[in-house]
């Protein structure tokens, strides 16, 4: 499923038009994204947490010189999935 197709079905099963469905599916990603970008974590109880992972600095090798080069330290965003979202999957 892409953007376009989870707007639609927001836009079916919550009774909304599609800009209406487009906008609320656009405010979610960004109060995520920015709430990431601050530090926080975003919980959606049933659902999941978003949250940042911290990756910390480390050796790495170029794989067609062999040259040992130095990789930095960066964030990636991280979803944990809640326990009624890992029972829908289940069965």
């Amino acid at each position: 499923m892409n953007k376009s197709e989870l707007i639609e079905q927001v836009a079916d099963r919550a009774d909304l038009k599609r800009s209406e469905a487009e906008a609320a599916v656009n405010a979610l990603t960004d109060v995520v994204k920015e709430t990431l970008q601050r530090g926080g974590d975003v919980a959606l109880t049933g659902f999941g947490k978003f949250s940042v992972a911290e990756r910390g600095a480390r050796q790495g090798v170029n794989p067609q010189t062999g040259e040992r080069i130095q990789i930095a330290a960066s964030k990636a965003p991280k979803f944990s999935a809640g326990a009624d979202f890992k029972k829908a999957l289940k069965g």
